[in-house]
């Protein structure tokens, strides 16, 4: 297995100093043709992607894995759009961050520059593939892909239709490579390939996540699990707070920008549950609540005390009444997961106490958690949500996929 991923590494390493040649006109042009090559083969990948979700049925897959596991035709053309997107974005390459002359007349200036080497280690998506080596190649890098067993066949057809294109485009196609074994040992040995590996993103659940945060030997950008809140105040809008609770929760319940607590000020409660519950009840949704709220809520359930800090990732719940703002910031410190959490208020005063102090990659103000997404961010597509603290935050797009390099110029200056 290591000698094999080793080999995948001399590869991609190599793809690397290839691409770093490169003018963005040339990377940007093969998006388009990977992109034109995904519709064009969109019955092959679909008929593959059939042949996962039957063996997902068969082993007993939970619906929410489903859902992230299929593709249709819209989902593909979605693929083949966020390869368009990225491919009109800016080059984020060769970009001047920042420059100074400095009194001996050395003049220093920092430039972004390509990562090199990104590995993305990731689960039932089979959409991260194309939207991984989208973002990757952009940036100027190349991409090892390990994906899920559960999606091996959607997988590699998506990246054979998308290595083929980059050879009619005279690209390296080992500038995207997956690696077809998705026994443990391929993911640990991915995450141990220093030297070729400049920078491994995991995509997925928390033992993912836990797993490759505890065994990595390369740099690891943390995308996490999202454990988002929204908190309804003591002066929000009921009818506003009913629209964002239920598109939070209910339109893609298995992602990880879904809302999976609602708090509310105890306060507001009485008036504002009669109006939220029933639409998410009769969208399917099973709310586990605290004794407070069930007292006003028919049909909620009691919450266990493990299901405040839980991603459900599908139609549930957890609902708990706070007694102000403080005591809901607090529960987010407590429960949260540092990556979207949002308050629904018409108080100035209450806003700026949560903007300020819930410690999330992004905090919103009476929006949707369903958001947070590299794409309604204006920046093309996102690799992940990154809820760490360095060296990206939040939608991980093309900039936060490059590194800089200081180019220092003289005449004849030494120390």
């Amino acid at each position: 297995m290591a000698n094999m991923l080793e080999a995948m590494g001399k590869k991609a390493r190599a793809s690397a100093y290839q691409l770093m040649k490169m003018e963005d006109a040339q990377r940007s042009g093969a998006l388009y043709g990977m992109a034109k090559a995904l519709e064009d083969s969109q019955e092959l990948i679909l008929s593959e992607n059939k042949k996962d979700m039957d063996s997902g049925r068969e082993s007993g897959m939970a619906s929410a894995f489903l859902d992230r596991l299929l593709l249709t035709e819209s989902r593909v053309k979605g693929m083949a759009d966020g390869l368009r997107s990225v491919a009109d974005m800016p080059d984020p390459l060769n970009r001047l961050l920042w420059e100074t002359m400095r009194p001996n007349g050395l003049y220093i200036r920092r430039v972004s520059s390509p990562m090199g080497v990104i590995a993305v280690i990731f689960e039932s998506r089979p959409n991260v593939a194309a939207d991984s080596a989208g973002l990757s190649l952009k940036a100027g890098s190349s991409v090892i892909l390990r994906g899920g067993k559960e999606a091996i066949r959607s997988n590699t057809a998506i990246v054979r239709v998308m290595r083929a294109a980059l050879r009619d485009a005279q690209l390296p196609e080992d500038a995207v490579q997956l690696v077809e074994d998705t026994s443990r040992a391929s993911a640990q040995a991915l995450m141990t390939l220093k030297g070729y590996v400049d920078l491994l993103i995991p995509r997925g659940g928390r033992g993912l996540i836990q797993s490759t945060v505890e065994n990595a030997k390369v740099p690891v950008l943390q995308t996490g699990e999202g454990v988002c809140h929204i908190y309804v105040d003591k002066e929000a809008d009921i009818h506003m707070a009913a629209d964002i609770i239920h598109n939070a929760k209910v339109s893609r319940p298995s992602v990880c920008n879904a809302a999976e607590c609602l708090l509310i000020h105890q306060d507001i409660a009485h008036l504002a549950l009669p109006v939220i519950a029933p639409r998410l009840l009769s969208a399917g949704v099973e709310l586990r609540g605290d004794a407070f709220c069930r007292a006003i809520t028919e049909g909620m359930t009691a919450a266990a005390p493990e299901d405040y800090g839980q991603e459900f990732n599908s139609l549930i719940l957890a609902v708990k009444a706070v007694s102000n703002v403080e005591e809901a910031v607090e529960h987010i410190r407590t429960y949260g997961t540092q990556h979207s959490d949002s308050i629904i208020t018409s108080d100035e005063a209450a806003a700026a106490y949560f903007l300020g102090n819930v410690d999330s990659a992004c905090v919103y103000h009476n929006a949707s958690t369903r958001f947070t997404d590299g794409g309604e961010f204006g920046f093309g597509a996102e690799i992940g949500i990154s809820t760490q603290k360095l060296h990206a935050r939040g939608p991980v797009g093309l900039s936060e996929l490059t590194t800089y390099r200081y180019l220092i110029e003289g005449n004849g200056q030494t120390r």
